[in-house]
């Protein structure tokens, strides 16, 4: 039995105050709002803890059985024992299964502090049984009604002797005892039995709707006789005119006794759909991986020098997502997740001026620098922890305005919890073993029954976050054919191999697990026995370190050549070094890419290759050193002709202008009906002035077939390089907390030490110094009393209490033991503060001494 049934607490605050450091240190840790702020003493917490928004909050993360045991309390009378709990759980029939789940959802509930008193008096906090209850309003989800009591509170007393005596029982002298007889008749099997077999056929069908709820129906003010049969005997009773309920006692009867009509007390098992090799899956979620860090920078890439204008709400506009997804080459919900991937990731940020873009941050050049399975860890670890939700984009908040990649309103708090659950599912699964999906949307719904329930949208939120987190887990090559990887598992901190669980929940089987009424659960249950939790800054750390070790033989190795070919096409068969890659990158253009990238040279790549400042001879050159075929000769000769052509024309500014030693080529261009645009004029046999600016008349140059150079004031040739354009240093997002977060072990145990403390001072017997106190007034003595007992307590090193207004004018109560007192200051160890500290003597209001015992 649990020290709360020995001890018969009549209150929360006191049955707290039963529990041992580790019983509260488990309380708190799964409940971190009771912490912030530290309460001053159990009453306190006790208060705290019954507050709606707390114990919301508290049912919201109860598992389906849980939150069942505490609904069914809700419906049983205040207190209830085991026994009665376990008849409205079980039935009369009784369930094996159910009696054997039952104690751990029971220590479940007290552990966090919604249940109080011994088994023979299981009390639910009144909050949580005001919410849980069933009204008019908020119907239970057992589908009960209310009771024969509540039910009859506002009927006339003769017409409620009138019902007794229908119902075959002896009339009372007064209401109260006609409805206690009437309640006793509903309770008792053998007895309503015989009553139900007299009732109508179509009586008995009435009933048959209405057990499982809802227990209400409408009736007309002249029901027919079956529905007559049954007002006249209690088996329904008028609420409102026209509208009748089922009595609670009378649905329990029906039900054989339970209160909800399936009980769920095994959490359900998360199925396999397919089995892989482990090698398979691995070399798979490695491929992906690989392509997950390719699409980052090729966005960022594309956004190298400036990316996107920043709508004036925030985020990107629809237009340039849509073009974003045609340079990644994915959908546009595809395109969002890697947009929203490298801004979780701190890569990309607005760049805060007054045109405002999104642009590459610092850290992407430094996060250029680091190894591939470093840099994949990193765009993991920010996917786990993430609160954004890309998933959302495209949809509509609440104002009706659509969600926008980038933009205010995706973050979900509850993201990082559903992914990181659903990749605990995953990695207790077999290795090489894909789940079945709607197996596992089953199990986040058992585990989360109130959260699930909550809409947003035509699907709950939960059930969304899943599949999302399912199919980004294999975009970013977390998964492999939808089984966990290796290194996948290493980023979770789980077991490099995981075997079938033989159950799971908090119906798992276990030695730490507790056996029977009022045993009560270790202190590190405070999850399901198969659950892994999210880990700590320094051990992610760990594990993501661990994740990229293991990753790293599985990519790729960079290859420094690529096969040339006759159709001016090269084709790279694996990924390249970076020098290699950028200077491709710049000389020809990507046609496909795959597990081999294809790229094809152009007139117009090679003019951008002598653009940036190489030469043919450097061109030449760079080909032959990193082909492992002969350079063709077709693509030797568009080199040599681009280059002999490039620079011929030169355009400078005048507004613009264009100077060629060949006068034939200008009279050509001016001949030409395309240059019209570009309003040129002869100003001498070799120079054509024009009427827009340098780069506008460079293209339109380029358009009509000719190579022009840009050249400077001084006449020289103009080298175009790409300009890199990034933001200022900024910092990744900061995910949105679902609530407090939970406390560490110092927290804990400062707290702990501090409300023990306090309870101390609260509760430790006093004998009043001066008038006597009143209930919870602080100390009052005079200055003389207080300096003569502070003198005693000196001398014979005991503890007293103390009434101290602080510089803020906040008035507390503490115990101390006075070390030394001198210059109108008492030196002294403060048990409520645990430490040695010095008060003045004009803010103690007053000293009691602490009575004997």
């Amino acid at each position: 039995m649990s020290p709360e049934a020995h001890s018969a607490p009549r209150s929360l605050a006191e049955a707290l105050r039963a529990r041992d450091d580790a019983s509260l240190a488990a309380l708190l840790r799964s409940r971190p709002d009771l912490i912030t702020p530290v309460p001053t003493d159990l009453t306190q917490l006790a208060t705290r803890a019954g507050t709606r928004a707390s114990v919301l909050r508290a049912l919201e993360r109860l598992d389906r059985f849980a939150l069942q045991t505490a609904e069914a309390l809700a419906v049983a009378p205040d207190p209830a024992s085991y026994d009665t709990l376990l008849g409205l759980m079980a039935g009369d029939a009784g369930d094996e299964t159910v009696a054997g789940a039952l104690p751990r959802a029971v220590a479940c509930l007290r552990e966090q502090a919604l249940v109080w008193g011994g088994d023979d008096r299981l009390r639910l906090v009144r909050t949580a049984r005001e919410l849980l209850a069933p009204s008019p309003q908020h119907p239970s989800p057992t589908g009960l009604g209310p009771t024969v009591q509540e039910a009859t509170s506002g009927m006339s007393p003769g017409r409620i002797q009138e019902i007794v005596t229908t119902a075959g029982l002896p009339s009372t002298h007064d209401s109260v005892s006609a409805v206690t007889a009437l309640t006793a008749l509903f309770t008792h099997r053998k007895k309503m039995a015989k009553l139900l077999a007299g009732a109508p056929e179509a009586a008995r069908e009435v009933l048959t709707r209405l057990v499982w709820g809802p227990p209400y129906g409408q009736v007309t003010a002249d029901p027919a006789a079956h529905l007559r049969w049954l007002l006249d005997r209690g088996l329904l009773l008028p609420t409102t005119p026209g509208t009748v309920v089922l009595p609670r006692e009378v649905a329990l009867h029906l039900r054989e006794g339970r209160a909800h009509r399936t009980p769920e007390p095994l959490p359900p098992a998360v199925t396999p759909a397919a089995t892989h090799s482990p090698q398979v899956v691995d070399a798979t979620a490695a491929g992906q991986a690989y392509t997950a860090l390719a699409t980052v920078e090729e966005l960022l890439k594309d956004w190298d020098e400036g990316g996107p204008a920043v709508l004036r709400a925030g985020g990107l506009s629809v237009r340039d997502l849509k073009r974003t997804a045609v340079a990644l080459d994915v959908s546009e919900p595809v395109a969002a997740f890697w947009v929203e991937l490298a801004y979780a990731a701190g890569l990309i940020a607005s760049d805060g001026e007054a045109d405002e873009r999104y642009a590459a941050t610092p850290a992407y050049d430094e996060w250029l620098e680091q190894p591939p399975a470093e840099r994949w860890a990193r765009l993991a670890q920010a996917w786990l922890a993430a609160t954004r939700t890309p998933g959302l984009v495209g949809g509509r908040d609440a104002k009706d305005r659509t969600l926008s990649a980038l933009g205010p309103g995706l973050d979900r708090s509850a993201a990082p919890e559903v992914r990181h659950r659903v990749l605990s599912l995953l990695a207790a699964l077999p290795q090489g073993a894909a789940p079945d999906a709607a197996s596992v949307l089953a199990r986040l719904r058992w585990e989360r029954p109130l959260r699930g329930a909550q809409r947003d949208g035509d699907d709950d939120l939960r059930s969304r976050l899943a599949r999302w987190a399912l199919s980004e887990a294999e975009l970013l090559g977390l998964t492999g054919r939808g089984a966990l990887s290796a290194h996948g598992r290493a980023l979770l901190g789980a077991p490099a191999a995981a075997t079938p669980a033989a159950g799971s929940g908090s119906a798992a089987a276990g030695s730490a697990e507790p056996t029977g009424p009022g045993d009560k659960l270790p202190v590190h249950h405070h999850r399901a026995a198969d659950r892994l939790v999210p880990l700590a800054a320094a051990e992610q750390a760990v594990a993501t370190a661990a994740a990229a070790r293991l990753l790293a033989p599985l990519l790729p190795e960079p290859l420094d050549h690529v096969l040339l070919q006759a159709d001016l096409t090269a084709v790279a068969p694996g990924p390249l070094r970076r020098p290699l890659a950028d200077m491709l990158g710049v000389l020809a253009d990507v046609e496909s890419k795959g597990g081999a990238t294809v790229y094809r040279f152009t007139p117009a790549s090679v003019r951008r290759a002598l653009d940036a400042g190489r030469t043919a001879a450097d061109l030449h050159a760079f080909l032959a050193e990193h082909s492992r075929t002969p350079v063709p000769q077709p693509l030797a000769y568009l080199i040599d002709d681009v280059a002999r052509r490039h620079g011929h024309l030169r355009v400078g500014a005048a507004s613009a202008y264009v100077r060629c030693d060949d006068d034939t080529l200008l009279n050509e261009i001016l001949a030409d009906r395309r240059a019209a645009a570009l309003r040129l004029r002869r100003l001498a046999p070799t120079v054509l002035a024009a009427q827009t600016d340098p780069a506008t008349l460079l293209e339109g140059l380029r358009a009509m077939g000719y190579s022009p150079a840009a050249e400077s004031a001084e006449g020289d040739v103009l080298i175009t390089r790409a300009h890199a354009h990034r933001t200022p240093p900024r910092t990744a997002p900061e995910p949105v907390p679902d609530g407090p977060p939970p406390p560490d072990a110092t927290l804990l145990s400062a707290a702990i030490r501090a409300i023990r403390a306090g309870d101390l001072a609260a509760t430790t017997p006093r004998k009043p110094v001066g008038e006597p106190l009143a209930g919870g007034e602080l100390p009052r003595t005079s200055s003389a009393e207080t300096l003569a007992t502070m003198q005693a307590a000196v001398l014979t090193g005991d503890s007293v209490w103390i009434g101290y207004v602080n510089a803020d004018g906040a008035a507390s109560q503490r115990v101390i033991a006075p070390v030394r007192v001198e210059g109108g200051f008492v030196t002294a160890y403060d048990h409520t503060a645990d430490e040695v500290r010095t008060f003045p003597l004009h803010r103690i209001t007053g000293v009691a001494e602490l009575a004997d015992d």
